[in-house]
């Protein structure tokens, strides 16, 4: 079924998308036409290899972005890849607040990291979860700060930036698109220690088994 109405995403001079705005209806308007899909587990092979390119820029895209905000909050997560449903496409969502608690809301087709020069990095070892890793958690230093480029939902160009737990969400997203789980930058020791608390646990949503 076709999207009612294409989402106008406003950019800002420089590129950055304004992504703080109407945050409430614009992600209820997105899972209203949604469908909540089942989460993929650590395991499943989507996970772990790089997504396709998004090539075509229409209902069918706009039909994914709309379950993947169901997705996300039916799973009370604050981002969302593709894969993460089973869909091998180059697509996250997220709608998460940075450490001031401002509300970032959007959607981001083909992210690519910016990489940071070394002397800007600063690195932040909070805590981490995945709703594809259910109930476990573990400390991984990121940088404090990110940047991505990528499209929005019609295929033009943008740029998102985000600070603190913000940051840590949009690389946490655009690793899943490449094949990489947050324990997968984990020590040996602190992956096997994410994979028992995942097993000790109890997932409040719904996984797909893994075969």
């Amino acid at each position: 079924m076709a999207q009612q109405e294409n989402e106008v995403v406003e950019v800002v001079n420089d590129g950055y998308v304004v992504d703080t705005e109407d945050c409430e209806a614009r992600e209820l308007a997105h899972r209203q036409r949604g469908t909540a899909r089942p989460i993929t587990v650590v395991g499943n092979p989507v996970l772990h290899r790089e997504c396709k390119d998004v090539t075509e820029f229409g209902d069918e895209l706009a039909q994914l972005i709309d379950d993947m905000f169901a997705s996300q909050k039916a799973a009370e997560g604050v981002g969302l890849a593709a894969n993460q449903i089973g869909v091998d496409a180059k697509v996250f969502v997220y709608d998460c607040p940075d450490d001031d608690g401002k509300r970032h809301t959007g959607v981001v087709v083909n992210p690519k990291l910016v990489e940071l020069p070394a002397g800007a990095r600063v690195l932040d070892d909070s805590n981490e979860g995945c709703l594809s890793v259910p109930t476990a958690y573990a400390s991984l230093a990121r940088p404090d700060y990110a940047e991505v480029e990528g499209q929005d939902a019609q295929g033009n160009p943008i740029k998102v930036r985000g600070t603190g737990y913000f940051a840590r969400c949009l690389q946490h997203e655009t690793d899943h698109l490449y094949g990489y789980l947050y324990i997968d930058r984990l020590s040996k020791r602190d992956r096997k220690d994410a994979l028992r608390q995942m097993e000790e646990g109890t997932p409040r949503y719904e996984t797909v088994p893994n075969a």
